[in-house]
This record gives structure tokens, C-alpha cells and sequence, in this order.
């Protein structure tokens, strides 16, 4: 019999992953679009972005009347346990590709 109730409720990936994957994903996103994909509300997104760009792992950049962010591949996990692995390929393997890259050519 399944489990209900919290036990079964979380994910593998925290609020802060959710965020940075997806602006890895899409780094000219909307604050609502950063909060729509990580299921949290926009305060809670903007407190995360906020984080994010003070521990260095997202610059913002004002582009007009939009932000544009980049995100810092060079940086380690924060948890002790991965701090020897960069978020780099983690990112990569979850956002796919990142838009500043070319899609990767197809063997024909």
C-alpha cells in the first residue's frame, strides 16, 4: 500500500536546485516564470535568487527592463559531502544544454 501524507511529499532536489536549474535553463526568465517551474511562490523565488547571487552562483544583469542571469559552472556543492564536485555537469546533465551553447550536433 502506498504511502500518503507527508513521507511521500519530497523531492530529490531542494527549492534553491529547482531555482538554479531553471535559470540555468532559461537565464532571461521572469521572476514568475523562475517560481512557476519550481512550484514556490515569486517572494519565495526572489529570496532564492537572492541567495543564489550572494554565495556566487548567479550574476544578474540588467538588460532594458528585463534581468539576465549567468550562472558561476566553477562553483563546488555547498554540502560537505559533494564539495569536491563544480555544479557545472550537474546543471548540465538537468538543464540539458545551456542556452549561451550551441545544441550539440547530430550523428548523420
Amino acid at each position: 500500500m502506498a504511502q500518503t501524507g507527508r513521507r511521500d511529499a519530497w523531492t530529490l532536489l531542494t527549492s534553491h536546485g529547482h531555482v538554479l536549474v531553471e535559470i540555468a535553463r532559461n537565464p532571461d526568465a521572469r521572476m514568475r516564470e523562475l517560481s512557476a517551474a519550481a512550484g514556490i511562490t515569486e517572494r519565495a523565488t526572489a529570496a532564492i535568487v537572492a541567495d543564489l547571487e550572494a554565495a556566487g552562483y548567479v550574476t544578474r544583469r540588467r538588460v532594458g527592463r528585463r534581468n539576465h542571469y549567468s550562472v558561476n559552472l566553477d562553483l563546488p556543492f555547498r554540502h560537505s559531502a559533494q564539495g569536491d564536485l563544480r555544479v557545472g555537469p550537474f546543471l548540465e546533465l538537468l538543464a540539458e544544454r545551456f542556452p549561451d551553447q550551441p545544441p550539440p550536433k547530430k550523428d548523420v
